[in-house]
């Protein structure tokens, strides 16, 4: 590993140039999207020959406890991790010099891990590559920023903006929301630029607190490797400000939830053109499969796109989520918009993803949508072009009736990885049992003195 620092992407050299790496991060996402690994000083990740971590950390729920092991017996084996140095990002918060490195797990005999979620996109993508496509995505990422909350039984509040007020709902697109806490977005893009990210945008949505960073496209895995480094990013930056940033799908009563619209396209391999559109600019029959892919599909996807038992207080009728299988030309209503761009640039955006799934997973399933109405070669129903808020409903409401779905499925769950699935259907459920443990405020006020 003597030439590494030759591996660095230009950001990550420029930003240790002329100074001393104190510690390298090893790091992984977990099924959550949790970042998992270790950090050690950079003469000691210079020397190692390998890396390791238990592959239990795949079975570790979100509350921190650990879900039973569907794919053989839990013995705990090692995996390895490989370095991906395309990955190598600076950490500008840290007090010293420090750089994040994204690995990739693999068995001792060298194979992926299938139940790794980065691994899980490489999947998806693989089947692309082997029909001779090439997947192009743009996320858009919606979060909030929130007063600190200590206590888990208080409510979350929006943030104190340098007016001495808390920052106000239905404000979208407004700048001067946004200057309300300009200074932590001034951080982000310190932290951005440092890291060598491209942020195409960034905008007050309509929630209080809330605000929208989008995404220059481009490949999956890299942007979902932006999006998990995003998100660390983000809380590192709220937190210098008194603050937190939180991706929950719905942390603010009466308050819209946080999407991650995910726009996809797909080129062919050799000629770099959209197969979307046409010789003469027409949307081509491959662009009608697609969108019928994801609506015969996307009922089964919501268990990943919408991950936790709160992710459902978003799918709430007529509160700015169109959570339907609809599809339009420039409508914001439906689940499935196609956004006005010229022929080069077609594409359908997927709004049913909440900002709280994993983006690895998130994205591989939203693909996955779209690959299998590739292969089936089904066409839509009728474009909707009215109000499709008003729609029936057509989407699981709960995250047990998701996992139902999901877990009868077999075309997705194939696409996916059976063993990915298997995994994936236990952390969850066992996350759901947790949860149905819990007796909540609302419970206590109106059952207790009067049922």
């Amino acid at each position: 590993m003597s030439d590494w620092k030759d591996k660095l992407p230009d950001a990550a050299r420029e930003y240790i140039a002329g100074r001393r790496l104190d510690e390298v991060e090893c790091i992984l996402a977990d099924i959550a999207g949790v970042a998992r690994g270790k950090a050690m000083p950079a003469s000691k990740f210079l020397k190692q020959p390998s890396f390791f971590l238990p592959n239990s950390i795949f079975l570790q729920t979100i509350t921190g406890g650990w879900a039973d092991s569907p794919i053989g017996a839990y013995t705990e084996p090692d995996m390895i991790l490989v370095p991906d140095f395309s990955t190598a990002t600076a950490a500008p918060w840290t007090a010293d010099i420090t750089l994040q490195v994204i690995h990739d797990a693999v068995d001792q005999k060298g194979e992926p891990i299938s139940y790794a979620p980065r691994n899980v996109l490489k999947r998806v993508v693989g089947l692309y590559a082997a029909e001779g496509w090439t997947p192009i995505v743009a996320p858009e990422m919606e979060f909030f920023f929130v007063a600190k909350n200590i206590d888990p039984n208080m409510p979350v509040q929006p943030p104190m903006g340098r007016t001495g007020r808390r920052a106000a709902a239905r404000q979208a697109y407004s700048m001067s929301a946004v200057d309300e806490y300009g200074k932590v977005i001034d951080d982000i893009y310190d932290f951005a630029e440092a890291q060598g990210f491209e942020i195409d945008g960034i905008l007050q949505e309509g929630g209080a607190g809330q605000v929208e960073i989008n995404l220059a496209h481009g490949d999956p895995v890299d942007l979902a490797d932006e999006i998990f480094f995003f998100k660390r990013l983000i809380r590192e930056a709220a937190l210098r400000h008194d603050c937190f940033a939180t991706f929950m799908a719905k942390p603010i009563e009466d308050e819209p939830g946080s999407a991650m619209h995910i726009h996809q396209s797909v080129v062919d391999s050799k000629t770099g053109k959209n197969i979307f559109s046409g010789k003469k600019g027409e949307e081509t029959p491959a662009f009608m499969h697609f969108i019928a892919g994801m609506q015969n599909h996307l009922p089964s996807a919501i268990a990943l796109l919408a991950p936790y038992v709160n992710s459902y207080r978003r799918y709430v009728p007529d509160f700015a989520a169109p959570i339907n299988l609809e599809w339009g030309r420039d409508n914001r209503t439906t689940g499935l918009r196609v956004p006005i761009s010229d022929p080069r640039s077609r594409r359908l955006e997927n709004r049913l993803a909440g900002m709280d799934c994993n983006p690895y997973l998130g994205i591989a399933v939203s693909l996955a949508c779209g690959y299998l109405g590739l292969k089936e070669g089904k066409t839509p129903r009728a474009e909707c072009t009215g109000d499709a808020y008003m729609g029936e409903d057509e989407l699981p409401y709960n995250l047990g009736d998701a996992l139902d779905l999901f877990e009868e499925n077999a075309a997705l769950r194939e696409v996916l990885g059976p063993d990915f699935c298997k995994l994936y259907d236990s952390v969850k459920r066992n996350e759901h049992k947790e949860y149905l443990q819990v007796i909540s405020p609302w419970e206590r006020e109106h059952l207790l003195l009067n049922v």
